[in-house]
């Protein structure tokens, strides 16, 4: 493990303490870390670590192999090639070892768990900690939320995940979820594709998608990782590739420029989801690029999409493929406008980093 790193805080114009911290962000045991990443925790993780190297802090990044940090990596392992009970549990096993090396080694002032596990690998409560809660409330087992343990807080990504949660005294307020609105922004000519862009499992309903471009007579772009989950295999075999041919694709996964061009050219960004988002750093990134919409109304996608001025909320399948077909009458520099106000990035950065301040000195008080 290196040593740990020298030097103080800057100024990043975020308003932040000069006090530096050193902050250990835990990832999930299933999942590399970066910007490249797929799941929008582990982006959420990778902007808030590249923040911190930035503005002088220290950085320590607990993840799978393969993960890309600004920081420094404790690694846990490769992402098993198939997930398995067995292979979860010496997944789990690494995680934790990694994580006491961790706080062993470095002077920690903050752990921040964006883990989905969490309850299963958190360190004993001498640190302060922060656990941010990114899926829905029913994808965390029961009684992992509120863990009963001191010295720990939790906080939601949107208004509408917090509702969700019954009320209690360690839910923090929400810290909404940003993107680096001007970093995705570029004039790519427009093209004839609608795009989807995800993880590969049923609750992301691709395949209403595939449904609905196949009825605007208009094509589909599909980016995204297909984990090796036995249901998301079965679900991209069964209900994915039989809808793929000429007007429709699977690209796999997508990095960061790539993502980039297709969000710019798209017709139009296609959100199917069926389980209640707490957030959508897809619909945030394609709104950004002046690009519009169409979403079922699942959670904090009714928050984010703004009916006839960013994209459409619809019902079903026919009504998506109409509001695929009038897509083309929003105003994109309107929807880029509207990404500036909402979803920057840096308010995301400069609400976590006032908590780290603020757990900090919980730790320094006796």
């Amino acid at each position: 493990m290196a040593p740990p790193r020298k030097g103080g805080a800057r100024c990043t114009g975020l308003g932040l303490s000069a006090l530096p911290l050193t902050v250990l962000n835990i990832g999930y045991t299933m999942a590399p870390v970066g910007p490249d990443a797929v799941g929008g925790a582990e982006q959420i993780l990778a902007a808030l670590d590249r923040a911190l190297i930035d503005a002088g802090h220290r950085s320590i990044v607990v993840s799978n192999h393969g993960s890309q940090v600004a920081g420094t990596l404790v690694p846990t392992g490769p992402v098993p090639t198939r997930i398995t009970d067995d292979e979860r549990a010496q997944s789990l096993k690494r995680h934790r070892r990694a994580i006491a090396e961790a706080l062993a080694f470095y002077n920690v002032d903050v752990v921040h768990s964006h883990a989905v596990d969490f309850a299963d690998h958190l360190p004993e409560p001498d640190v302060p900690t922060l656990v941010t809660l990114h899926l829905p409330r029913d994808f965390y087992p029961t009684g992992a939320v509120p863990a009963k343990r001191p010295r720990t807080w939790y906080n939601c990504v949107s208004a509408s995940q917090r509702c969700s949660f019954p009320p209690f005294a360690a839910m923090l307020p929400e810290v909404e979820n940003g993107v680096p609105v001007d970093r995705l922004q570029a004039r790519h000519a427009r093209r004839n594709f609608a795009l989807c862009l995800g993880r590969i499992c049923p609750e992301k309903g691709f395949e209403y998608a595939l449904d609905a471009a196949r009825l605007a007579e208009i094509p589909l772009l599909i980016g995204g990782e297909l984990f090796p989950y036995e249901a998301h295999r079965r679900y991209f075999d069964n209900e994915i590739q039989p809808r793929l041919g000429p007007c429709a694709r699977f690209l796999g996964p997508v990095g960061w420029a790539r993502k980039r061009r297709l969000l710019n050219a798209a017709y139009c960004v296609l959100v199917p989801s069926l389980a209640a988002e707490t957030s959508s750093l897809v619909a945030m990134e394609a709104i950004a690029c002046g690009t519009p919409v169409v979403a079922f109304p699942a959670g904090a996608l009714t928050d984010i999409v703004e009916p006839g001025v960013t994209g459409y909320l619809v019902g079903d399948v026919g009504e998506m493929a109409a509001a695929i077909r009038a897509a083309d009458a929003f105003d994109r520099e309107r929807c880029r406008k509207v990404a500036h106000r909402r979803f920057s990035l840096e308010r995301m950065i400069g609400s976590y980093f006032a908590l780290y301040h603020r757990l900090a000195a919980a730790k320094r008080t006796p």
